[in-house]
């Protein structure tokens, strides 16, 4: 069972770890920055104030390919500060100097000029001093960690001793960037709208079995049950005239729990199709997986899969960031993975 249903990438996130690669992206930290690259290598580097709770969080964003600008945003604190752009005029101060106001956002957040965004990233590059202020304290952001990540976006992008790069500059062509990777597309196909109701004591005799002997114990513990934890329930919902969707409680933690699900045939023969072991809901074709990288719910792990007809496809894949007690529910969207889901003909 993997702690907490949370991906390796999530928790490297909260953990601490330096970094994970993986074949839907890269995620990398390193003290009080880290930087998640999604599959189209669009990377986004977010930088913390120097303690857990204290300010808010800075997010750098740049798109794969030759030429690109990068785009800041900023998010302050509101756990406990309760700050937003409706209440706050926030202002940039680079080595006490002002940069103007940082205009509201359309997220909750404040959107950095390309001048103040230029600005930022060469005093956290050396040694500039850089606070925001005009909430209810100020947030001082933290250069520990800046470049040792924007080195790993240079990298990433294929930016390495070309003139856009962010840390290693040099004469090699710009135009010997790589473009970006295109979004995979995904077709989702129409479902039945039927509700889900369990199995009887019949067809659990005869699907537990199945289930388990394509799931390790390991990964779905509830579904072998033990004098501690009596047998869970097992749902169906049809997708089609062809598919059912089974589910069942997989495992329970302090602040988590994760469900199976798997494809199968409407006639209940064959081998079932694994989806995920984490999965919270399931809704019109989307499974979703939502979990928490610790029980204050500051920092999250998501997933999604849509049903295409024939299977079901990870259509996204993103964390909220370190869990540095800023925000209920997470403070930025850091996709490591995504698609473009576009509805059939006969999708509703």
């Amino acid at each position: 069972m993997k702690p907490f249903g949370i991906s390796i990438t999530a928790l490297a996130l909260c953990a601490g770890s330096t970094g994970v690669w993986a074949a839907d992206g890269v995620s990398f930290n390193y003290k009080n920055w880290e930087v998640v690259c999604d599959n189209t290598l669009t990377c986004r580097a977010a930088g913390y104030g120097p303690e857990e709770g204290s300010g808010g969080s800075v997010l750098l964003i740049r798109e794969a390919g030759p030429g690109t600008a990068v785009q800041g945003r900023v998010m302050l604190a509101d756990i406990e500060e309760n700050d937003s752009p409706e209440t706050v005029e926030l202002t940039l101060f680079i080595d006490n100097q002002t940069m103007g106001t940082v205009a509201p956002g359309p997220d909750g957040d404040w959107e950095l000029t390309q001048p103040q965004t230029d600005a930022l990233i060469g005093a956290v590059k050396g040694s500039g001093a850089v606070e925001f202020r005009g909430g209810k304290a100020p947030f001082i952001l933290s250069g520990e960690g800046a470049n040792a990540v924007m080195l790993k976006i240079d990298d990433v992008q294929g930016r390495v001793n070309t003139p856009g790069a962010l840390i290693k500059k040099g004469n090699k062509p710009e135009n010997s960037v790589p473009a970006a990777p295109a979004k995979p597309v995904i077709v989702a196909a129409a479902t039945l709208d039927a509700p889900e109701k369990p199995l009887d004591d019949q067809q659990t005799a005869v699907i537990r079995p199945l289930l388990q002997a394509s799931t390790r114990a390991d990964d779905c513990e509830r579904l072998y049950p033990d004098q501690e934890n009596p047998p869970e329930a097992i749902s169906l919902t049809p997708l089609d005239d062809k598919h059912v969707l089974l589910s069942t409680l997989c495992w329970r933690a302090a602040y988590n729990e994760g469900y199976g699900y798997w494809v199968m045939d409407a006639a209940l023969k064959g081998k079932p199709q694994q989806v995920t072991y984490s999965g919270t809901s399931y809704l019109k074709g989307i499974i979703d997986m939502a979990q928490k990288g610790r029980g204050l719910g500051d920092c999250w792990g998501n997933e999604s899969w849509v049903w295409d007809g024939k299977k079901f496809q990870l259509s996204s894949s993103y964390t909220t960031g370190m869990c540095r007690y800023l925000r209920a529910g997470g403070t930025w969207v850091l996709p490591t993975f995504v698609t473009d889901v576009k509805k059939a003909d006969n999708a509703l």
